[in-house]
């Protein structure tokens, strides 16, 4: 069923303001092509206004520098933000517990509150605590002891090993693994590899979300930590004993290799490789396809591979598409000094005259 705001509401929900009716209320959010007469849309700049013409929305969420348009509007200095948390708002749902359902299966001790749901074919291992308002989808497997907080969301098909610790609010997206063994081994003289035992733990800190078919990595000793706020994308690696900072984004098939440690606000592109041992200072940046080599101190934009200082990654990314340009150019200087030298050499009989 759809909840019904005015603008007003919903700009001061968001700290923006309205221009037109504050009283026009508004039952839904889309996009621009997509949103109907009840609905809300949003542009994020001033490129974007042409599109509003054939626009059949109520109203739009605008930046501040968008002047009086055709319709009301809520002006935010973050229109990209107010237009997140304006589409959660109008989404968000009381929770109505499912229950258990009569195929799951629920290990010995655990703590399930009335307040759950927990889904076909779920299975549960021993000594498991769900908080209140928890959701265990289908197919979800749940290791011994592990914990789960209030509010969390557990998609079908989840893997969640034994004795993890996840926080309140966390969404775990289908097909992710959490607390898997991680990577470690010795190899001997005659090269076969002896696999180190993984003992320790994962601990995902409240509000984080993580993508479909993730893989977060239990430490060989201690804890591998997300820490609260962090967005991970698809398909994402984060190795053992990784700690990841505050409010970083990881985006798809990122991999983050063992022990290396990420300040808050960290963000790697797509298919970013990360060293183990490392440290990435705070708002450290990596442009999609990095290699992350060393360690990189706090605010630094990085990109390529190995990767380096983004703005002369830029510079060295522009001449390499030209090599090939250069290359031609160069083998035809090469035979033009070659000519000259052969023109300036003395020839026998100057050289005998000199003599």
């Amino acid at each position: 069923m759809s909840h019904e705001y005015t603008l007003q509401q919903l700009a001061d929900l968001v700290g923006g303001r309205v221009e037109g009716d504050p009283q026009l209320s508004v039952r839904g959010f889309n996009g621009i092509e997509y949103a109907e007469s009840n609905e809300l849309t949003f542009v994020l700049s001033t490129k974007q206004l042409p599109l509003l013409a054939n626009c059949k929305a109520a109203a739009c969420v605008v930046p501040e520098e968008v002047g009086p348009l055709g319709i009301a509007t809520i002006v935010s200095d973050q229109p990209a933000v107010a237009a997140a948390r304006i589409h959660t708002h109008l989404l968000a749902r009381p929770f109505i517990a499912g229950g258990v359902h009569p195929s799951a299966v629920i290990g010995k001790a655990c703590h399930i509150p009335t307040e759950v749901t927990i889904g076909p074919l779920a299975c549960l291992g021993d000594g498991v605590v769900l908080g209140e308002q928890v959701t265990i989808g289908a197919g979800v497997v749940v290791g011994e002891g592990t914990v789960i907080g209030k509010g969390s969301i557990i998609h079908a098909n989840v893997t969640i090993a034994e004795h993890c610790i996840i926080g309140k609010r966390v969404t775990i997206h289908h097909g992710a693994v959490i607390g898997s063994a991680g990577f470690g081994f010795a190899t001997d003289k005659s090269g076969c590899h002896h696999k180190k035992p993984q003992v320790g733990t994962v601990q995902i800190d409240d509000n984080v979300a993580i993508g479909a078919n993730a893989c977060v990595d239990r430490a060989a000793f201690g804890t591998t930590l997300i820490k609260s706020g962090t967005q991970i994308d698809n398909l994402v690696m984060v190795g053992h004993n990784v700690v990841v900072g505050e409010n970083s984004i990881l985006v798809a098939q990122t991999g983050i290799a063992g022990s290396t440690t990420l300040g808050r606000n960290v963000v790697l592109g797509a298919k970013t490789g990360v060293a183990g041992h490392l440290h990435l200072g705070d708002r450290v940046m990596a442009a999609a396809m990095s290699g992350i080599h060393n360690n990189q101190p706090a605010g630094a934009k990085v990109g390529g591979t190995p990767a380096f200082e983004i703005k002369q990654w830029g510079k060295a990314t522009a001449v390499y598409s030209r090599l090939p340009e250069m290359a031609r150019e160069l083998r035809r200087l090469r035979k033009e000094v070659e000519r000259l030298t052969k023109l300036l050499a003395p020839t026998e009989d100057q050289r005998s005259e000199e003599q």
